[in-house]
């Protein structure tokens, strides 16, 4: 019997509906009316709310035995998400939906630039090559955003910005997950962002209050569906299947909010963003999937080795 066979739920199922969870943050932001670092501001303050019982009930005891250098990485992995959330959202005032989501999933080749300059990591053929077909496809969003305004490219690039931010935040993050538990160290790192971002509002002088009844709806919805359902769902896949699934499930997203943008907001999608967009996916899912042949063979050899040892 398999591990998948005892999931009580399909975890494909789960996946798609976490996809669908996630896909629904761009629209929710398009919808509110406030300025980005207040619609982050409340999307992470309403996330850091929901999961205080449950961090006081289970978890705060972990708190006295996190190490200087962890609370210094999860403060940093903070901002990073703070300022992340902000320019994202600041790009759907300038970009589509579509465009923006698709440039934001570049995460996994950002991953692999940053692991190549910061820790020394080994670049193969296979994963320029996947970087390549994954850049043109940005390219070529970009440049039918450029010919349709240059509004547009300049949301691409806040986009692409925020997509580089995520990556850091991921890498100052790896290594305190290692000793934090997942409910412990997202606490924290929302925490973090949430301050970050309550003093960014103050500096810039964007209003707290007041705001409509739907406008609190959207941010309460930002934080319970793709924050805390969306990542929640993939965290319980990730028992019964591998993660290469789960980061190949997450470069759907803007396949879904492109389909709920047009539904829900109207917004037409063009050849060029079609195009692009599956480029860009194509070249992910060809970098992700040898990252998975990658280790497969790494386990392989290890096993090779302990069982040579062992004889």
């Amino acid at each position: 019997m398999t591990l998948l066979s005892t999931a009580k739920i399909n975890p494909y199922v789960v996946i798609l509906i976490g996809v669908i969870s996630v896909s629904t943050s761009a629209i929710f932001v398009k919808l509110a009316e406030a300025p980005s670092g207040v619609t982050a501001f409340y999307r992470l303050l309403f996330s850091v709310l929901l999961m205080l019982p449950v961090f006081l009930l289970k978890y705060v005891g972990e708190v006295k035995h996190i190490t200087r250098k962890d609370w210094l990485f999860s403060s940093i992995s903070g901002v990073f998400l703070a300022f992340h959330f902000i320019l994202w959202f600041e790009s759907l005032n300038y970009t589509s939906v579509a465009s923006s989501t698709v440039l934001v999933t570049l995460q996994p080749l950002f991953a692999f630039i940053g692991g190549a300059l910061f820790f020394k990591e080994r670049i193969t053929a296979a994963m320029v090559a996947s970087g390549i077909i994954a850049i043109t496809g940005s390219v070529l969003i970009s440049w039918g955003d450029f010919r349709i305004s240059g509004i547009a490219l300049w949301g691409d690039f806040l986009a692409l910005i925020a997509c580089a931010l995520i990556t850091f935040y991921l890498f100052f993050g790896q290594s305190v997950r290692k000793r934090l538990s997942l409910m412990t160290y997202t606490f924290i790192v929302y925490s973090v962002s949430t301050i970050t971002l309550f003093f960014y509002i103050l500096i810039k002088q964007e209003p707290l209050a007041p705001y409509s009844s739907l406008q609190w709806m959207y941010f309460l919805l930002l934080a319970i569906v793709p924050n805390l359902l969306g990542h929640t769902l993939f965290n319980w896949s990730i028992k019964f299947v591998s993660t290469s699934i789960i980061s190949i499930a997450i470069l759907f997203e803007p396949v879904g909010a492109t389909i709920l943008a047009y539904y829900i907001l109207g917004e037409a999608v063009v050849l060029t963003q079609i195009l692009g967009g599956s480029i860009v996916i194509i070249g992910i899912t060809t970098f992700l999937l040898n990252e998975r042949k990658k280790r497969k063979s790494k386990r392989g050899e290890k096993h090779g080795n302990q069982s040579g040892a062992s004889a």
